[in-house]
Order: structure tokens, then sequence, then C-alpha cells
């Protein structure tokens, strides 16, 4: 894989925790407006920039986008955001209950996107692609990372861990509500970046882990950027995108769950007994239960747990996407029970990460807002793996990453 160093954009030690912020998709306006109420370094006024106005202000209004691009000079201007003065790397950490993952902040290659070499596991939307091409274009920079894993590399290992244990870091807090901590380096010794270099080339493929829609953002704009230069030489800042890179056996992926508002029409005992027809239905009581092992589910019905065993022949483990348990729930359950035929269209189901429990699931069909809950088994990055190298795609909401990487501890622009 080409990657290249990188002249970060970066807030000063003392307001990098102030600064930083979750990804931009993981939080609605009204969140990010209280989040960053009575902060005004927080990197939401720049990748959510709606909190400026009125609630209700359209997000992707001209005038929203034009706030992005104000706060983004004013923040350089202030002093808040300083480039670096040469070309680097940078080593990202996070630590979420005990567990420490490091990942290398890259530049990748726009072409790599393009040819497939950088490998996705889902669809994208085309507004969704078109609302941060705007953000891209507008800021001519990219101002959140995208989050890619690589095949593990002992060089890289070797050299992440010298890096971490003999440099102090340049940002190290611990970072609410969630409670994870944030650790970050800079590398800037010729050879350690030479070796950085030269290991990812010898590495086929990158994987999206989180960030399909900023990743293909960044290289659209990057292959439009090219196609209306007409001095373009493919050296350009363009040509590339920010990305923190970890290797993909330390990345934790957590249950993405599913939440249904009615039953179709049936009553709970039809329902659980059409279930008896492809799983073996086990109520579990009034604690929660959650699944510990793959085709295995739990459902939250009426104040009810319930573990949901598939039947042997409803699945196929030969197959990448049919053996995932989110293909089986969708077909068998929401699909064929209760009608529910497109995932990303359908008002009746929502999604909630792992991250917030068994809970929230209960939370919120106790009231009534929802009528049942079904959490599953996450999947491993082996399958995710496996499905992007065989070309193949995800149903929708599958992965859920945990910790998110946080916005604003480095910035790429593209224009230098």
């Amino acid at each position: 894989m080409r990657v290249k160093p990188f002249r970060g954009i970066r807030p000063p030690g003392e307001l990098a925790e102030r600064m930083a912020s979750r990804p931009y998709d993981v939080l609605n306006s009204d969140e990010a407006r209280e989040e960053a109420k009575g902060n005004k370094y927080s990197l939401y006024h720049i990748i959510k920039p709606e909190i400026d106005f009125p609630a209700g202000t359209d997000e992707h209004s001209p005038a929203v986008y034009d706030r992005a691009v104000t706060n983004f000079n004013r923040f350089r201007a202030s002093g808040w955001l300083v480039q670096d003065d040469r070309e680097q790397y940078y080593i990202y950490a996070q630590t979420m209950n005990g567990k420490t993952q490091y990942g290398l902040v890259v530049c990748a290659y726009v072409g790599d996107y393009l040819a497939g070499s950088i490998k996705k596991h889902e669809l994208t939307r085309c507004d969704k692609e078109e609302d941060r091409m705007k953000h891209v274009r507008n800021s001519n920079a990219n101002i959140e990372p995208v989050f890619f894993a690589y095949p593990d590399h002992a060089t890289l290992d070797e050299l992440v861990s010298r890096c971490t244990t003999q440099t102090k870091p340049e940002y190290d807090f611990v970072a609410q509500p969630e409670n994870f901590r944030h650790t970050f380096w800079t590398v800037t010794d010729d050879a350690d970046i030479a070796l950085i270099t030269e290991t990812f080339a010898s590495i086929p493929s990158f994987y999206i882990a989180d960030g399909h829609h900023r990743s293909a953002a960044a290289a659209l704009v990057g292959a439009e950027k090219a196609r209306l230069n007409p001095a373009h030489r493919g050296d350009e800042e363009y040509n590339f995108f920010m990305a923190v890179c970890f290797p993909a056996s330390q990345l934790t992926i957590i249950d993405y769950n599913r939440l249904v508002k009615d039953l179709n029409g049936l009553t709970e005992e039809v329902f659980l007994r059409k279930l008896a027809k492809n799983f073996l239905v086990e109520e579990k009581g009034s604690e929660p239960f959650k699944p510990e092992r793959l085709h295995r589910f739990s459902l939250y019905l009426g104040g009810r747990w319930y573990a949901l065993t598939a039947r042997e022949g409803t699945y196929d483990d030969s197959d990448p996407i049919g053996v995932l348990d989110v293909t089986i729930s969708s077909n068998l359950i929401l699909d064929e029970i209760l009608n529910i035929k497109n995932l990303r269209t359908d008002k009746r189901i929502d999604f909630v990460g792992g991250i917030r429990g068994p809970g929230e699931l209960k939370r919120r069909v106790d009231s009534g807002e929802m009528r049942m809950a079904l959490a599953l088994y996450p999947v491993s990055m082996q399958q995710i793996i496996r499905i992007a190298d065989s070309g193949n795609i995800m149903p929708p909401k599958t992965t859920w990453f945990e910790p998110k990487l946080r916005s604003g501890l480095v910035i790429h622009s593209l224009a230098e």
C-alpha cells in the first residue's frame, strides 16, 4: 500500500482534550450542541457547524458548510490549530477497558482506493458521500481521519513499541463520556519514517473498519481535483487522504443490535411460535441475556429475555455472507416474520451499538417506543477480511468498532 507522511495541523497540547470530538456521524446535532456547550475550542464547530445556528437549522444548507470553513480558518488564525513544520507520521493509541490498540496515522493513496486495494465491506449512500465531499471540498482538508485495519506486521509492531516507550506523547487524556484514554505521538526520525513507508508498501491491502463515507468522499474529491488540474503530477496532497491504520488483531468489534416497533400484527405468542420454525427458543427470564457465540441471538419481548439458537440448515458456514448472524436474523426474523425488507429505509426498525449495553434495549422496549429487541453476537475481523477479499458486501448495520477515533488530534490539508 502506498502511504506518505504529512504536515499535520494540530492543536497545542493544552487544547487537545478540549478540541477532540467524537466522529461527526455518531451523534446528532442536538447531542453535538450539548457536548460543545461552553467550549469554543470544540471541533464540533467545524465538523458539525450547524450547532452555531438555531436548533432545527438544515445541516446541509450552504450557510452551514460555509460556517465550517469560517470556523476552520478562525481556529488556525487563533493558533488553536497549528501546522507542523515537516512531514511526519503519527501514532495514535486508544485504551478501552484495559486494552490498548495502536494505530499509525498516515496519508493513504487515492489511487489505491479507486483500484480496490483499500477494501470496503459496506455499501455507501450517495447523499452521505456528497455531504462529506462538500465538507472536504470547502475546507480543502481531511478534517477527520478514517479508520483502517491491516494484516499484522512484526516490523511495524516493533517500531510502534519502540516509539511509544522511548518518546513522550504529545497528547494523553481520558475522554468523556466514554472514559477511554487517547494518547498521541509524533514520528519524526527520518529512518523511522522511511521504514513505515517501505513496510506499508509490502502490505497488499487496507480494510476500511469505520468511515466508508469519509473514505469515498476523500477519494472522490482527490480524483476530482486531479481531473480539474491541467498541471496534475500525481504527487499533490489531494492525491492522499488521512487514515489511522491499526493491526487487525488489536481491534475490538462489538455487537450492533436491532429494535423493532411492532410485530407485524402478530401477538407475542404467535410471534414466538413462528420463531420456533428456524430457532430453538429458550426463555431466560427477566435478567439480561447476551449471546455468547455465533448463531445464537438474544430477544427481549414482553418483559422477558429469550435465547434463540439457529437450527442446522438455516445458515451456510461456507458462504461468507450466509454465515453472518446479521444475514440469518434479517432473512428469518425481520423479513420472513416481520416483513422488514430493507434495513436501510424501513422506519419500523432502529439500530443500537452494543456499547450501550442490554439495558438500553430493555429501556426502549419497556418505554413502549419499541416492541422488541434483538441482540446479535458480534462479527469478527476475520469475517470482515474474508468478505472484503471475496468482493462481497455485508448487510447494513453489521459492524460497530469501539473505541471510536477522536477527531481533532490531527488534520490533513489538501493545499500543500
